[in-house]
């Protein structure tokens, strides 16, 4: 009787590992704010707008608790800015944690287009706003905020989370204009390129000492109505 025929030897495709000590950072964009109306600015909180969610928004609150109510998270961080504080909190009661508010992952600040402003001159075309997505920078708008100051203030706040947290996964609630820089900075892309993340959306992060990983932009799939963890949304 012959030898049995060796099999060959075969390397496949690996799926993706997480690096041992990294943070796993899920960017939640805030949900849905209250419209903006000229004769009620919103109010502000250190000068930047502080809307309340609109009902769209508190429904995505929901949605963002049921995606991640069959995952691990180790903690939640919010910024200084109501809005992120209601859109965790279906999250942080399902899994019986506290938000923790760190300040530094608020809004970029739009100077004198505060309190609701911005969204007027964009819907009315205002010249500044050209300039602005021409040039991807907030700053042309009188007051607003740094674009230097700003992507620093973003790194090292991610940073100082991923120093607290290695080897977990941190749900992150903030804002469109803070999740654009930050994936502008994973992936040395233009400062606009990730601007636009919807309401309620995730982007995930890898955080490592050596790099930054994107691994995810703009996911919305708990925000389709086929999506199903197995729970009903409260009524």
């Amino acid at each position: 009787m012959g030898s049995e025929r060796e099999k060959p030897v075969e390397y496949r495709q690996g799926r993706f590992r997480t690096p041992p000590g990294a943070t796993e950072i899920m960017l939640v964009r805030h949900g849905e704010s209250q419209p903006a109306r000229p004769d009620r600015p919103f109010p502000l909180v250190d000068g930047q707008g502080d809307p309340e969610l609109a009902p769209e928004g508190r429904e995505q609150a929901e949605r963002v608790a049921l995606r991640f109510a069959a995952e691990r998270v180790d903690a939640i961080y919010v910024s200084s800015l109501r809005r992120t504080h209601d859109t965790a909190a279906p999250l942080a009661a399902r899994l019986g944690l506290t938000p923790a508010v760190e300040p530094d992952l608020r809004e970029v600040h739009l100077g004198e287009w505060e309190g609701g402003l911005f969204r007027r001159m964009v819907a009315e075309g205002h010249p500044i706003t050209k300039r602005m997505t021409d040039e991807e920078r907030w700053d042309v708008i009188p007051g607003a905020e740094p674009a230097e100051a700003f992507s620093g203030r973003v790194r090292a706040v991610l940073g100082k989370l991923t120093a607290a947290h290695p080897d977990q996964r941190i749900v992150v609630v903030t804002h469109g204009g803070f999740i654009a820089e930050a994936l502008a900075a994973a992936t040395g892309s233009r400062p606009f390129a990730f601007l636009g993340a919807d309401n309620a959306s995730v982007s995930h992060l890898v955080v490592t000492e050596a790099r930054w990983i994107l691994r995810r932009f703009n996911d919305t799939a708990h925000l389709d109505g086929s999506f199903s963890t197995g729970a009903a949304l409260p009524t």
